[in-house]
């Protein structure tokens, strides 16, 4: 990594350039750009008539406003009396109001990295940075950072706390941190991980928002409120302040105990010109974590999967046979393998099911190229995960599923992290279901490969929340949507299910999740998901915008797969392939919805030549989709 001192081309220590210089404390202003100069930071200390300071910062996208000045603080209940520890949260002294800035450092970094897996063979990770150091009532023992980051897909910010040598203990009981958004923003507000969202002007939200917070801004421009490396601290959504409007505020679930040296999560703001540069830009969150603490990453493989829905050792063979015919890399079986999922009493280091010969289904598994994941719950991975994922190496398990996961706190949430590494020591991939998002840390945990935390196939949402997934959860990572096809309370036509594939990316892509094997009748468009990679080359989201259509190209190798789906309207939809490289033609195989044909899916298959002038019209049914599979001549 390259770290050096920067020219003040992005970072300019002067009070002339803010909007709101009056009360500025001296020597604690700095202006930081972007990379590529369209995005600014400015943070400055004031400091009001009883002496009391505040940190504030600014952010603007070519010359727009994206957060106006806004209050950077946390809420700490430490060094106080026992006359103050009586009083309400609300009344305690900010532990930021006597902080002095010190010092002003500034540095940039350039690099790439390669993930395991992913959206993109590549990842470029560049930054103009500034530390604020800062040490409370000029005492050397108290002191704090203030990082700030600027890349070309938006800013971040966090707090660092370096080590004392007394080892002080730090409680933090609340974050303050606002966002003052521009008057007429609205943003997509969903109440809980696998929550329908909602379009919600920055007023009367019933409950909190969660992360990331996708918003709409009157001056054209989109920004998302997001949170990053949150691994040793309480989860923090969104609320709107009582006092400021057209403000939100950071929220945290539960008080974080830390000692320090330690680091607050990055407070991320991505900020694009439309949805789907948004949508492009979601490696953002990941270069916001560490790189990868796994040395020997070759057993971390994506893959797709499907779910063995009834638990026998014959319907396990059938599936095998159906993963191998359709080019799905593993299976898994579900929770009540080992017993009762809910009680402590089981064991998930044995079978409990009459019918179910393990050790057997593992090995004709490995015969035929197909790996096995298991399903346990929150109980016997809290009593047994000190030895459980060690037995599962040894019986040749190659992932598992956690299930009911408790998320928020800060105690459940430095237990699933530990979870995610004591896997990694034994070579066990992971999928994390229910309430839990993602913040970026499985680029230093690859084999977390997916989560959930969406509203997906499971709750069999409907076409337009669909629409609205690529522009809000998937920006935190992948998302495992449980992906079916032939479940006949799919609220979506089968062209918009085939398409799917493309547009929601997931290193481990569950499809045909409450499909059987015996469902299948050779439906031809399902070459689609034949053929269709789980990870890949390069990404490019084509257009959309949430809650009406979307769609995705998705490179491999020479070839590329897109979906397109709208929502609950039908829509034409105009798609240029000016992506393609010049001079070259492909083979476009085109799986649409067509009520002229006899399957019971109605999918049609056409094939065309195009290339990168090529400009296909196409119309989608309402809740419709399609997809689109492209090889060279």
């Amino acid at each position: 990594m390259m770290i050096r001192l920067l020219n003040c081309f992005f970072l300019i220590l002067t009070s002339c350039n803010l909007s709101f210089a009056q009360g500025i404390v001296k020597g604690t202003e700095a202006t930081l750009l972007s990379p590529d100069k369209n995005t600014i930071i400015k943070f400055y200390q004031k400091s009001d008539a009883a002496g009391k300071k505040t940190f504030y910062y600014q952010v603007n996208y070519k010359s727009k406003i994206v957060i106006a000045e806004s209050i950077m603080e946390l809420q700490l209940d430490n060094h106080l009396s026992e006359s103050a520890m009586a009083l309400p949260v609300d009344k305690h002294e900010r532990w930021f109001e006597n902080l002095k800035v010190k010092k002003i450092s500034v540095s940039t970094k350039d690099t790439s990295w390669k993930p395991v897996y992913g959206e993109k063979e590549l990842i470029r990770d560049r930054f103009n940075a500034a530390t604020i150091e800062a040490v409370k009532d000029d005492n050397p023992i108290y002191l704090m950072n203030i990082e700030l980051r600027a890349y070309d897909e938006g800013i971040a910010f966090r707090f660092f706390f370096p080590e004392n040598e007394k080892g002080t203990y730090y409680r933090i009981v609340a974050e303050n941190t606002e966002f003052s958004l521009p008057e007429g923003t609205k943003a997509w507000v969903a109440d809980w991980a696998q929550a329908p969202y909602k379009k919600l002007p920055l007023k009367n939200w019933e409950r909190e928002a969660e992360r990331p917070l996708t918003l709409e801004l009157p001056n054209g421009l989109h920004a998302v409120l997001a949170e990053a490396q949150m691994v040793d601290y309480a989860r923090t959504k969104f609320k709107l302040s009582t006092t400021k409007s057209n403000t939100i505020q950071t929220a945290m679930f539960t008080p974080a105990d830390l000692i320090s040296p330690f680091a607050t999560p990055w407070r991320a703001i991505m900020v694009a010109e439309s949805p789907a540069q948004l949508a492009e830009n979601n490696h953002f969150i990941l270069n916001l974590n560490e790189p990868t603490k796994i040395k020997d990453e070759s057993w971390i493989k994506p893959g797709k999967i499907m779910r063995v829905m009834s638990q026998t050792t014959k319907d396990a063979l059938e599936n095998i046979d159906f993963a191998v015919a359709r080019n799905l890399q593993y299976i898994l079986f579900d929770w009540k393998w080992y017993g009762p999922a809910f009680s402590f009493s089981s064991d998930a280091s044995k079978v409990a099911i009459k019918d179910f010969d393990l050790p057997a289904i593992i090995k004709y598994g490995k015969e035929k190229g197909v790996g096995v994941w298991l399903y346990v719950n929150q109980q016997a991975l809290l009593m047994q995960s000190d030895s459980l994922f060690s037995i599962y190496k040894k019986w040749g398990v190659a992932g598992v599923k956690f299930g009911f996961v408790q998320s928020g706190s800060h105690r459940w949430t430095t237990w699933v992290e530990k979870a995610i590494q004591q896997a990694a020591e034994n070579q066990i991939m992971v999928n994390i279901h229910d309430d839990w998002r993602p913040t970026g840390e499985q680029r230093t945990w690859p084999n977390l490969m997916t989560s959930e935390g969406i509203r997906g196939n499971e709750e069999m949402p409907d076409a337009t929340n669909n629409t609205v997934m690529p522009f809000t959860r998937y920006l935190a990572g992948a998302a495992d949507y449980t992906i079916c096809y032939f479940d006949k309370r799919i609220k979506t036509t089968h062209g918009h299910q085939l398409a799917l594939a493309a547009i929601y990316f997931s290193p481990l892509q569950t499809l045909y999740w409450y499909d059987k094997p015996s469902y299948y009748h050779n439906e031809p468009e399902l070459e689609f998901w034949d053929k269709i990679p789980a990870s890949w080359d390069e990404t490019k989201v084509l257009q959309g915008a949430p809650g009406e259509f979307v769609s995705v190209a998705r490179r491999s190798g020479n070839q590329w797969f897109m979906g397109t789906i709208t929502n609950t309207e039908a829509r034409i939809v105009k798609i240029k392939f000016d992506f393609l490289p010049k001079g070259k033609t492909y083979v476009a195989k085109i799986y649409s919805d067509n009520d002229n044909i006899t399957t019971a899916t109605k999918v049609g298959i056409e094939t065309k030549q195009v290339n990168a002038k090529t400009v296909l019209e196409i119309k989608l049914k309402a809740s419709g989709g399609q997809s689109i599979w492209l090889q060279p001549k």
